[in-house]
């Protein structure tokens, strides 16, 4: 994902390290002719892929596969396009921060519309989980800016376990566990804004430690 020098980067996931190898080996050996802005294209092309295999399981089941191998397409596209424009210093930090999260939004909401029009999850659920994930992600821009350290993920989950985490719900429903997925597509939203809350009341008594109330500032 393009980045921003104003704020560095911290990665505090379970794949950081190995995913960042990996996507140094391939950035170093993309033909020059592909750029950051291809691999976002991509990415953007593989979300949009995703959403329409989730609903197109309506017809049959086995769409999850496709849905699965475009999830790694995305991961592609998502992760290799900051790292691209990193090894080959064309970095436009203010261009990528904005144009990467405008497009991890849309990503998230037409991935939770695809498995909400499903036949495996209620539409409810699906947009429960958008909205929470929208949420947690808004929470991180403003810990950017009032920070300054752009922190991928909450605790050992990032957007890359977020994609593990979905190609295994594929396999499972392939496999036929489709019983409480509602139960516990509600419960992992309720944990992401659990998540938020802790989170966002250790950055206020960081804040208010920083700016004690009542004092006059000249």
């Amino acid at each position: 994902m393009p980045g921003t020098k104003e704020a560095p980067r911290e990665k505090t996931f379970l794949l950081a390290r190995p995913e960042a190898r990996v996507l140094d080996w391939l950035a170093q050996r993309l033909p020059a002719r592909v750029m950051p802005d291809h691999m976002t294209a991509l990415g953007v092309a593989a979300a949009l892929g995703i959403g329409a295999a989730y609903w197109l399981t309506l017809r049959d089941p086995a769409w999850l596969w496709v849905a699965s191998g475009l999830l790694v397409v995305h991961w592609l596209g998502d992760s290799l396009d900051g790292t691209l424009a990193r090894v080959r210093r064309i970095e436009r930090p203010k261009y990528g921060y904005y144009l990467d999260h405008l497009v991890d939004a849309g990503a998230t909401i037409v991935i939770g519309a695809g498995l909400g029009l499903s036949p495996y999850l209620s539409l409810v659920t699906g947009l429960a989980i958008v909205i929470a994930y929208l949420a947690l992600s808004i929470n991180t821009y403003l810990e950017t800016q009032v920070f300054g350290v752009f922190s991928l993920g909450y605790g050992r989950f990032g957007p890359t376990e977020a994609r593990v985490g979905l190609i295994a719900l594929n396999l499972a429903l392939l496999a036929g566990a489709t019983g409480i997925l509602d139960i516990a597509g509600l419960a992992i939203a309720g944990l992401m804004l659990l998540g938020l809350i802790v989170r966002a009341a250790r950055n206020l008594r960081v804040l208010a430690e920083r700016e004690p109330a009542g004092v006059v500032r000249t």
